[in-house]
């Protein structure tokens, strides 16, 4: 039969609400106290029941990540998975297994008219000690109302609005942007195209600043048939590669908004044998795993997803022992591989 928090008391040598202290992480737990609970734990290879946990007290020790429906089903239609949810979901279940917490995934259908009843139903089935929001969640004013209702704590990854609700963790897009602009015009490159990211997403329009305000510190016209929206999907890039390419006046570098996007524009490049980077350099962001596959390799900004997401659960965990954090910054990194070169 499997031991139980009476069996774990009995060869700590010690009672049964000093066991549930040290497993709830408590403040004030000595580190001797710590030691012997934690050693019996592990000889018994004890496993606490959530349920009796969740009666026991307040507590659910459930930690929930909202994600975007649509992009998620749009990337599991296709076949090609979703590396950012893959990587939050990592960097998220690191931190609740350190704390003995559960994490769980829910698809939020973002503008939908159901979701104000769908949210509410779901905090109260629930009943999660924290929620991690990813974009466009992050920024949705509805979503945050609903959380700030029920008094469910959250911290908002990637949020560019309305910023002093709620904790948050994030990092600059807009100057990440601007600086991979910088590194294709520091190259030669001056017809560069962007394939933006989707309007709903306060990032995809970051980035986009981020890439027009390089062009004009370096005295650059935009040209508006040089930029095109896709949807952060590798089809929308395909397309968007496609066109541009198509054009008589092609650019000689194209920045997509996303690594899925990339390789769209990478995949149209190579159906009609344009060559990378010999005739058109191309960069993403994200530095996802393909990206480090792809032929050529891709350029990109390494968005560190699950460090963010890491970085909320932290966040959340800390608040939960009455501690508070309100916003923490993570460093990205410019990484150059082979699908951009100088102009020649």
């Amino acid at each position: 039969m499997a031991a139980t928090i009476y069996d774990v008391a009995a060869l700590a040598g010690v009672s049964i609400k000093s066991v549930s202290r040290v497993l709830n992480r408590e403040p004030n737990v000595s580190a001797a106290l710590q030691a012997k609970v934690q050693a019996a734990v592990e000889s018994l290879d004890y496993r606490p029941n959530l349920s009796a946990r969740t009666l026991a007290g307040a507590s659910s020790y459930l930690i929930a990540a909202f994600v975007d429906a649509e992009l998620t089903l749009e990337h599991w239609r296709s076949g090609r998975g979703n590396d950012y949810l893959s990587r939050l979901e990592f960097g998220a279940l690191v931190e609740c297994r350190k704390a003995g917490y559960h994490l769980l995934v829910e698809l939020v259908d973002y503008g939908s008219p159901s979701l104000e009843a769908r949210l509410v139903s779901l905090l109260r089935a629930l009943r999660p000690d924290g929620v991690l929001l990813t974009p466009p969640n992050s920024d949705d004013p509805l979503v945050l109302d609903i959380l700030e209702r029920a008094g469910t704590p959250f911290v908002r990854l990637g949020a560019e609005q309305d910023l002093g609700r709620g904790m948050r963790v994030f990092m600059d897009d807009r100057q990440a942007a601007a600086d991979m602009t910088t590194h294709l015009i520091a190259l030669g490159h001056r017809r560069i195209a962007l394939v933006a990211g989707p309007a709903a997403y306060a990032a995809s329009q970051a980035r986009r600043e981020g890439f027009l305000a390089a062009l004009a510190e370096h005295d650059l016209t935009v040209e508006p048939d040089l930029l095109i929206e896709g949807d952060f999907t590798f089809e929308s890039g395909r397309r968007a590669g496609e066109t541009l390419l198509k054009r008589p006046n092609r650019p000689t570098a194209i920045f997509a908004s996303n690594d899925d996007m990339a390789l769209g524009v990478l995949n149209a490049a190579a159906a009609l044998g344009v060559a990378v980077p010999g005739g058109v350099s191309v960069c993403g962001f994200d530095d996802t795993p393909s990206s480090m596959l792809s032929t050529p390799p891709l350029t990109t900004i390494r968005q560190p997803v699950a460090e963010m997401a890491a970085a909320a659960t932290r966040m959340l965990l800390a608040g939960a022992r009455g501690q508070k954090v309100e916003a923490e910054q993570v460093p990205y990194a410019l990484v150059e591989r082979l699908s951009a070169r100088a102009l020649e």
